[in-house]
C-alpha cells in the first residue's frame, strides 16, 4: 500500500466522552462492515469481519491476497468502513446509528501480527482458516475521522487527529 496515501480531511468536530462511548459502543456490537475500496475510479464493496483495538483509533481486518479488495488496497490504501444496515427502513424514519469509519489500510506489521491476529481470532472464532492460511494477510485502518448519523437529518462527522484511545 503506498504509505503516502492520506485520509481526505473532514471539517469535524472534537469528540466528547459520550460520542467516543456512543461510537466504541456501535463498534463493539457491529462484527461485520461494508468496506468500501476503489480502483481507477470504480468503488468496490466487500463485506468484512472487524475488530476495534486501540479504542476507536484502530480497525482490523482479514482477507485473502487473491481478493480485489487487496488488489485495489495495494494501489490505494484509502477506505471506508460502514457498519449498520438500514436500507429497510424508510428514510428518516426513527432507527438506530450508522457509522461509517474513514481512514488508512495498511498491512499490519510482522512483529505485531500475531497478537493483532490473536485478538481478532478471540471475536471471529469462525476465521480460524482464514488467519492459519499463507495467502491471508491482515489489515488494520487507521480511523482518520468517522460519519455518525442518526437519522437523515441528523450527520455528524468527528475528527480522530487529537482523540485519546478509550
Amino acid at each position: 500500500m503506498n504509505p503516502s496515501e492520506q485520509p481526505r480531511e473532514h471539517s469535524g468536530t472534537k469528540l466528547r466522552m459520550s460520542q467516543v462511548a456512543e461510537i466504541q459502543a456501535i463498534l463493539d456490537a457491529s462484527r461485520f462492515a461494508v468496506l468500501a475500496t476503489q480502483r481507477e475510479g470504480q468503488p468496490h464493496t466487500s463485506l468484512v469481519a472487524t475488530t476495534p483495538v486501540d479504542g476507536i483509533q484502530t480497525l482490523l481486518f482479514a482477507t485473502y491476497r487473491s481478493t480485489r479488495k487487496y488488489r485495489n488496497l495495494l494501489l490505494n490504501g484509502r477506505v471506508a468502513l460502514f457498519f449498520g444496515d438500514r436500507a429497510a427502513e424508510p428514510l428518516g424514519a426513527q432507527c438506530h446509528s450508522v457509522l461509517t469509519a474513514h481512514g488508512l489500510a495498511s498491512i499490519a506489521p510482522d512483529d505485531e501480527r500475531g497478537e493483532l491476529a490473536s485478538v481478532h481470532l478471540k471475536r471471529h472464532p469462525s476465521l480460524h482458516k482464514l488467519l492459519a492460511s499463507t495467502d491471508s494477510v491482515l489489515l488494520r485502518v487507521r480511523v482518520a475521522a468517522y460519519q455518525l448519523a442518526h437519522s437523515i437529518d441528523d450527520v455528524r462527522w468527528f475528527d480522530l487527529s487529537d482523540c485519546t484511545p478509550l
